[in-house]
């Protein structure tokens, strides 16, 4: 049976926010030291940044196989295994050579498709339901704050370390989730029983106590797959991935090169980008709350244009321009989910659409940041790539208007 808890579980949510820090942290690490690594290592821009697009790649292909991971050895298994994974990742990719820094960030990735997978799953099963909205807008937030923490503090610490050293030096993060988990699992142990037999997803006799919640399987209804308001999703969040990784890949070297800004500075300006998530990611649902979905997916499709057109035409207002863009990244996603959880009939057509929309959209973003590191390799400049992220951006104000209009239909 799945165990409810009555009080607030503490010691889970802790960890749980905790492990939170590290699912975007380790991928983005690395973006203030691009060029650092370009010129250790010889390879070209378009090469370099495989380093975020990995784990995004992963993202979209093990999905599936996280869920069943989840299912077979249990929500607090996995979660051990996702952040196990990290830290293996983050000291694989510190062996000598380029191929094993690719090497970690698939490893990474992998841990962290885990990780998105269980921790919605452990929220749902152990925080009380008045809670459950709250902890997931904390879960979601500190996202974002990792990925801020990681995209400021990474460039000063390699100034005096090293770049190697500097991604390294973020690996506690991870630990200390683990020691906090490591700590969960031990107080919450059944006297007598082995941790696979307390933790196993796999259902037994009846007093064994199974603690995964409910992961949803796909529907086998094809109304999912030929609603247009799933696929103009689909399209959508291929426009909002494909841009959020590659802005969020190129801004520390975009910055730096367009205002003179030295690797420190550059971080910490393309840092607002990640910060502004949070603000984001807690404005569409208090838009959506009080007004007609249309307004929310209008302010986040005016701030992913204004992103790209004002680096474009007025760079050097660009804090201003990466503010508003933190805020279309960590709205895009809870825009696109809002409405297809509103147009789904049930959990299963929920859980379909989600992996249709989540699964094309990885893919997309995972072409992201090479194709404009390739074409500022070719270009000499940000104009040309600045133009693909704007056309991302039409792309994304286009689909998801027509998503919504079709939905309300």
């Amino acid at each position: 049976m799945t165990r409810a808890r009555h009080a607030f579980p503490w010691l889970v949510v802790v960890a749980l926010l905790t492990a939170s820090l590290t699912l975007r942290a380790p991928i983005l690490a690395v973006t203030p030291v691009l060029r650092d690594i370009e010129e250790a290592f010889g390879v070209d821009a378009a090469t370099v940044s495989l380093l975020t697009t990995l784990p995004v790649i992963m993202f979209a292909a093990l999905t599936p196989v996280a869920a069943l991971v989840i299912r077979r050895a249990g929500a607090e298994l996995a979660l051990l295994a996702c952040l196990v994974a990290i830290v293996v990742g983050t000291l694989v990719r510190l062996l000598p050579g380029f191929s094993w820094m690719l090497a970690g960030m698939v490893v990474i990735g992998a841990g962290i498709t885990v990780g998105n997978v269980v921790l919605p799953v452990i929220i749902r099963r152990d925080v009380p339901p008045r809670h459950v909205a709250t902890v997931t807008a904390g879960y979601a937030a500190l996202l974002n704050v990792g990925s801020l923490v990681v995209t400021l503090g990474t460039a000063p610490i390699a100034e005096l370390v090293g770049w190697s050293a500097a991604v390294l030096s973020w690996v506690w993060i991870t630990i200390a989730g683990l020691a906090l988990w490591l700590l969960h699992m031990r107080r919450d142990r059944v006297p007598g029983a082995t941790w696979a037999e307390r933790y196993s997803g796999e259902a037994g006799g009846p007093e064994q106590i199974v603690l995964t919640g409910p992961v949803p399987t796909v529907s086998r209804s094809g109304r999912t797959t030929r609603s247009p308001v799933v696929w103009l999703l689909v399209a959508t969040f291929c426009c909002q991935s494909a841009g959020y990784y590659a802005i969020s890949t190129w801004l520390p070297t975009l910055i730096g090169d367009t205002t003179g800004s030295d690797p420190t500075r550059a971080g910490a300006f393309a840092s607002i980008f990640q910060g502004a998530g949070i603000v984001g990611a807690l404005l569409v649902p208090a838009l959506a709350h009080r007004l007609p979905i249309l307004v929310p997916a209008g302010v986040v499709s005016a701030c992913w244009l204004a992103l790209s057109a004002g680096l474009l035409f007025a760079p050097d207002a660009f804090l201003l321009w990466t503010a508003i863009g933190g805020i279309a990244h960590g709205g895009g996603f809870v825009v696109v989910m809002t409405v297809l959880v509103g147009h789904s009939r049930t959990d299963a057509e929920a859980a379909t659409g989600s992996a249709l929309v989540q699964g094309g959209g990885y893919v997309m973003g995972a072409a992201g940041a090479p194709a404009i590191g390739a074409l500022h390799e070719l270009t000499g400049g940000w104009t040309a790539p600045l133009g693909v992220t704007f056309a991302l951006a039409i792309g994304f104000t286009a689909f998801l208007s027509a998503a919504v209009v079709a939905a309300r239909r």
